[in-house]
């Protein structure tokens, strides 16, 4: 599903990925983890598409992602990945449903189409009585599984997420934390989570561990 090849990724002068290699079957729950500045965040943007390695290769789903133009990115983006982050970045002024049905709007979806897919998926991460509410009208975790339903709308081969429970008090987060495992088994989506979380990343798969811009251990 996921394979990278020698990503190189700097910043000015500071070099954050040395020549990382990985990849990620279909269907797999893989972590990774490592201390602050290791790396981990920028690999996930590389992956997700969100930025651009200065060197190496990715290919996702097949494709060859370095060949796409700015354009054919952002589509294949919308249609192939989907984003949990810390901050769920729910807009305010919309409510539940509305949030959930923006990346299908993007992708071109018919509001009744968009409409239907986003109440279904709601319901079954347990909102059905809330999609109407507005993101400060719910709680930290309703708030994360709507960002959750909103990265599946599209159905996409692969979920990114970075820390998604690192603001979710523990019981919360256990409930967060076993979501992916039960929608690995419903949709067969393949998750990379990136997590400071000891007890998410050994649910895992596989636990990929970071250090100096590098896995040091998979």
């Amino acid at each position: 599903m996921i394979k990278a090849s020698d990503i190189h990724k700097s910043y000015g002068k500071l070099n954050v990925l040395k020549g990382v290699e990985i990849e990620i079957k279909k269907g797999e729950v893989i972590s990774i983890v490592g201390a602050s500045g290791a790396g981990k965040t920028t690999l996930l943007h590389i992956i997700g598409t969100l930025d651009r390695a200065n060197k190496g290769t990715l290919e996702i789903n097949g494709v060859n992602i370095s060949s796409l133009n700015d354009k054919k990115l952002a589509e294949f983006r919308n249609k192939n990945i989907g984003f949990v982050f810390q901050f769920h970045h729910l807009l305010p002024e919309f409510t539940a449903l509305e949030n959930v049905c923006i990346p299908a709007y993007i992708g071109g979806v018919s509001t009744s189409e968009a409409e239907k897919k986003a109440k279904e998926l709601l319901a079954f991460l347990g909102l059905e009585e809330r999609m109407h509410h507005k993101p400060n009208e719910l709680s930290g975790g309703e708030q994360q599984r709507v960002a959750v339903a909103r990265a599946l709308i599209n159905n996409p081969s692969v979920v990114l997420a970075d820390e998604p429970s690192g603001n979710l008090d523990s019981a919360t987060a256990k409930d967060l934390h076993q979501l992916f495992f039960t929608l690995r088994e419903r949709f067969n989506q393949t998750f990379v989570i990136v997590t400071h979380n000891e007890e998410l990343a050994n649910m895992a798969d596989r636990k990929l561990v970071m250090r100096d811009g590098n896995i040091v251990n998979s």
